[in-house]
């Protein structure tokens, strides 16, 4: 096993290497800035569709025109967010998170009713003190004031 390249601890396989999540996300260009706008723009637009658009287009008085006009804006919004540096990131992120989420060891469903359990008695518990204290508390506030 040559020692240049990081192993992954589980598989012994080697890591791929790829730009840091932050690097992408760090490096930005103006076409960035206008992608942003775009797709800010048509998200507040999908959101004004219902509302504003049956006044201006008659096809949009028919509510499958505007579900239609809505989706295709959200799609729209989200393409262009994902042509950015930022949204390449965020998506390396993602794939990131699936790959953590493989290696989590998961409890078994034994361990989780048990962990449940102690949950609930601390919560009970906890809860009775607290009214203890708040009853001890009002009682003693109620013997001062008279």
């Amino acid at each position: 096993m040559s020692n240049d390249k990081p192993r992954d601890a589980y598989s012994d396989a080697p890591i791929p290497q790829r730009n840091n999540a932050v690097e992408v996300v760090g490096s930005s260009s103006p076409l960035d800035a206008v992608l942003w706008l775009i797709a800010l723009a048509l998200l507040i637009g999908s959101a004004m569709v219902n509302q504003y658009l049956p006044a201006y287009w008659a096809p949009a008085n028919d509510i499958w025109v505007r579900i239609a006009v809505i989706l295709t804006c959200i799609v729209v919004a989200l393409g262009l967010l994902y042509a950015t540096h930022q949204g390449k990131g965020f998506v390396r992120l993602l794939q990131d998170a699936r790959i953590e989420l493989r290696r989590v060891t998961w409890p078994t469903k034994q361990e989780t009713l048990t962990t449940s359990w102690h949950v609930l008695v601390v919560v009970i518990v906890a809860a009775i003190l607290l009214w203890c204290f708040d009853f001890g508390f009002n009682w003693f506030v109620k013997l001062m004031i008279g």
